[in-house]
């Protein structure tokens, strides 16, 4: 019985990341469109999620337990990189191409986790590999032509910024994958850690480049991020506590983790009408992405 919880546990919480950041883009846009920055939705979503932990481990477990200390580098370094860059570039990309074209650009995560894995692992590119990575580009040049997302209109450049957050988070899975099943660490430990640090590091770079800005954005706003952050924080354990079940393979996780943006697309239709455009380009890209994205960790 417990071996069939695990089987379905490797499925189910993956999912479950997928369905939660599928939507969280949603209210992201509508923060944006309300007189919000990238900057202050990523302070905003870390302050409530490390929050959320945090809670949970003092209602738990009474603290953090011991830990060495290359296991919190670990996990913190994941945190800087994988959460904090990561999350500033996912939301500037919300900002600029809109949430469904956003969301499908920064599932190209597992074509930067491939490459990782054949320049610091020695690992062949396989058929299936070469295969994904031409969807995944054939899907980011249907996403520049499909002339969807935001009703503004954006440039082919501004795919950068979720196509950036990709790496970022791909690097960041990488780092966690190796933490998770090398340490003694568990899921809600490491993910306190993860977005302590990253917390620290968006704090560090607001004070330091004089962001007092993210202060006086308007308060409605607060309000988008702080569910985006409630949600997000339900996801990024889901998909931590995958990564650590013993059939929690990248190569599985991750794939069922990257059909988030088709989630966001029904989404985006249903909710963003008044700002966004879905096209049969979008839905055709954000497909491509996807089974890009499958082949490539396959």
């Amino acid at each position: 019985m417990a071996g069939l919880d695990a089987s379905l546990g490797v499925y189910a919480l993956p999912l479950l990341t997928a369905v939660l950041w599928g939507f969280t883009p949603i209210l992201d846009r509508r923060g944006m469109d309300g007189g919000g920055s990238s900057l202050q939705a990523s302070l905003v979503v870390v302050v409530v999620d490390s929050t959320l932990y945090w809670l949970a481990l003092v209602a738990l477990r009474g603290s953090l337990p011991a830990l060495p200390l290359a296991t919190l580098g670990i996990f913190a370094a994941a945190g800087v990189v994988g959460t904090a860059l990561g999350r500033l570039a996912v939301f500037a990309g919300v900002a600029r191409v809109g949430a469904s074209v956003s969301s499908a650009g920064t599932s190209a995560r597992p074509l930067f986790a491939a490459a990782l894995a054949v320049v610091w692992l020695g690992e062949p590119i396989t058929i299936p590999t070469a295969l994904g990575i031409v969807a995944v580009v054939g899907g980011l040049v249907a996403l520049s032509l499909s002339r969807g997302g935001d009703l503004g209109g954006w440039s082919a450049r501004d795919l950068a910024f979720p196509v950036g957050a990709a790496a970022f988070f791909a690097v960041g899975n990488v780092v966690r994958r190796y933490g998770l099943t090398r340490t003694a660490i568990d899921p809600l430990a490491a993910v306190a850690v993860n977005e302590t640090a990253a917390l620290l590091a968006l704090a560090g770079y607001a004070l330091v480049r004089g962001r007092g800005d993210v202060l006086r954005a308007p308060g409605r706003t607060y309000g988008y991020f702080a569910v985006s952050g409630a949600l997000t924080a339900v996801a990024l354990l889901s998909f931590f506590a995958a990564f650590a079940l013993p059939a929690g393979r990248v190569a599985l996780v991750d794939p069922l983790e990257a059909t988030a943006p088709l989630f966001t697309i029904v989404f985006a239709a249903a909710l963003l009408g008044d700002v966004e455009r879905v096209t049969r380009g979008v839905v055709a890209g954000a497909v491509l992405v996807v089974v890009g994205a499958v082949l490539v960790t396959l």
